[in-house]
């Protein structure tokens, strides 16, 4: 590891120019990442002393043991490439939104003819229309279900051509328009698409004054079916409208956000208004924040958020004004394409809106602190309970757990799933190959699982398996216990507490132990011990699962003349499935790279 002088020193030949500075620590972890209008003088603040330091980044720098750097042509690429790296790689001493997961959009498929709705968690520059994020999955679906009552919409993948002899139920409970079936046009399904879309931007007064005029001509004209249609979802739609809550007649577009904090967490609630409605509100949950400024915990915010977000508003009202807000808002005005305005809000409408944003804010921390307690309280109950119970020196603060999964011998594959104070760290699971065993051997499949967790060297030891747990549960009983009982010896790590768990009566058999161990029912230290076993198998089956799914597609395409490894592969790139390429049309085949018309038809004869 590098001294701070040694640093220091190769840190005085940055360049003076703008960009993105990335410090490591002695594992090479990226633990902070941040912009420089002058790359050199700014990263050379950090290594210098009596700098007025505070005791976060004292400890930051006290853990750099490399730093590197991107040169950016200006602030602004600067500040949209520390955004992507905070998002991706999650450093520990920078502000970061909490939860791992993305947050879920709906997407409108308006690449296709007849355009699909569906949801998924990243944002594809692909001809879709994207809206969100929500972080409540349940209100998104919420959503969908009440805009295909409104707007009938398909979800499947089916070839539109409108000579399929029968529609989906779907069609029959008014759900889908049945364009599958020629009941619709592409121009009638596409219109009332798009009206869905001019919903989701918060535009539902506007679509209620043209479908009252299109009702009016419908009736005029004596289609009398087609009024009384239109009435129907005008009178829904109303009904949508008057439960949202209408708190502007000047504001038209426009995100209030306001934040709490509380122990180095703050919770950010954002109001999203919209023609002077108050058509939605998502809250946001930011780590690191100890030590951090106001404007720096906003700065963070607005970078992650509107990174990801679909709609940029005309105006962001805030609390505290961010740091470098004219970046901030040449960013934004980047993305809306249209001018953008920061403002704090000091009276009026918009102040006391912020208010009740910030209400909210702190509402929701405080019911979020008190279920991060309890699930701490269940948890450190939980763990005390299996000292007690296994006789260990000290709470396993970090537990391993190990499963196989295999089918008849095929496939062999095994999971590693880690728990840290009681909660999943889906970061480091890991997954293995058997790559020894022959058959359906899970005793030998243990053992070269755990020798190579724990013995391995060079190139397949991760940052995962840095860390030495405080206890391993291997997925079985005695036979799977002896065996990575006798894998760790042969590693050189018998230190290691082991134990396996047996599924049909939750037995726990241990080392020393002749008689099985069981738990009382309804301990919280039996409740951890079998959601740590049930994610093991989930996170096996699963690897499985995918693993014999693709080997029926490989042996599927293998039987048919002309298709090799490479075609094999650019087919399934291609169409993502057997079945994607059954449905492909000649033109589509052929399209392959690689492919000719005597491997396309005998394709579609053998598929």
């Amino acid at each position: 590891m590098a001294t701070v002088e040694e640093i220091a020193a190769r840190v005085a030949q940055f360049p003076a120019k703008p960009g993105v500075y990335i410090m490591r620590d002695s594992a090479g972890h990226i633990i902070y990442v941040g912009k420089a209008v002058n790359l050199r003088s700014r990263v050379r603040s950090y290594f210098q002393n009596g700098a007025g330091h505070t005791p976060k980044t004292q400890r930051l720098v006290s853990h750099v043991a490399d730093v590197e750097f991107i040169i950016t042509s200006s602030e602004l690429e600067a500040l949209i490439l520390e955004a992507t790296l905070i998002k991706k790689h999650k450093p520990h001493y920078n502000v970061r939104l909490k939860d791992e997961k993305r947050y879920p959009f709906i997407k409108v498929h308006m690449e296709e003819d007849f355009p699909r709705v569906s949801t998924v968690r990243r944002v594809a520059n692909d001809g879709g229309r994207y809206f969100g994020p929500y972080t409540s999955s349940w209100a998104m679906r919420e959503t969908l279900d009440l805009l295909r009552r409104i707007f009938p919409y398909r979800t499947c993948d089916e070839e539109i051509n409108g000579r399929r002899q029968r529609a989906c139920l779907y069609y029959h409970i008014g759900r889908c328009p049945g364009p599958c079936i020629g009941a619709c046009t592409k121009e009638e399904y596409r219109e009332s698409v798009e009206r869905l879309c001019r919903f989701l931007e918060g535009k539902a007064n506007d679509i209620i004054v043209e479908m009252r005029q299109r009702m009016a001509q419908a009736a005029a004209e004596m289609r009398f079916e087609k009024a009384a249609a239109l009435r129907d979802q005008v009178d829904a739609l109303e009904r949508v409208v008057e439960r949202q809550r209408m708190v502007s007649s000047t504001l038209r577009d426009h995100d209030i956000i306001a934040f709490a904090r509380s122990n180095g967490s703050a919770c950010v609630e954002v109001f999203f208004i919209r023609e002077g409605y108050l058509i939605g509100r998502e809250y946001f949950v930011l780590e690191g924040t100890s030590e951090e400024a106001d404007s720096q915990v906003l700065t963070s915010f607005l970078q992650q958020f509107y990174s990801e977000a679909t709609h940029v508003p005309e105006e962001v009202i805030v609390q505290h004004m961010p740091d470098e807000a004219a970046i901030i808002e040449a960013w934004l005005r980047e993305k809306r394409g249209h001018k953008v305005a920061l403002r704090v809000a000091k009276t009026g409408e918009k102040k006391d809106l912020l208010r009740l944003a910030a209400e909210n804010a702190s509402e929701t921390l405080a019911r979020l602190r008190a279920e991060w307690d309890a699930d701490e309280g269940r948890s450190t109950a939980a763990l005390e309970e299996l000292r007690d119970a296994l006789g260990l020196q000290a709470a396993p603060a970090r537990i391993e757990c190990y499963d196989i999964s295999n089918t008849q011998g095929t496939n062999p594959v095994a999971s590693m799933v880690v728990f840290v104070k009681g909660v999943a760290r889906r970061s480091e699971y890991r997954r293995f190959r058997i790559r020894t065993v022959q058959g359906a051997n899970d005793y030998a499949s243990m053992y070269e699982v755990i020798k190579r967790r724990f013995g391995t060297t060079g190139k397949e030891r991760d940052d995962s398996f840095s860390a030495v747990p405080d206890l391993v549960i291997v997925d079985g009983g005695r036979g799977q216990l002896n065996a990575a009982l006798q894998a760790l010896r042969d590693a050189g790590r018998e230190g290691i507490n082991v134990v396996g768990l047996a599924k049909e009566n939750e037995e726990l058999y241990l080392p020393q132990r002749e008689e099985p161990l069981l738990l009382a029912r309804g301990s919280q230290g039996l409740f951890l011990v079998q959601r740590i076993r049930d994610e093991a198998h989930r996170f096996a089956i699963t690897y499985h699962r995918n693993l014999r799914a693709k080997q029926m597609q490989t042996s599927l395409l293998d039987g048919v003349p002309g298709i090799g490894p490479r075609r094999r592969k650019a087919l399934l790139t291609q169409f993502g499935s057997v079945e994607g390429i059954r449905r492909a049309s000649m033109a589509e085949l052929l399209a392959v790279p690689g492919m000719n018309k005597a491997a396309a038809e005998a394709l579609k004869q053998n598929l």
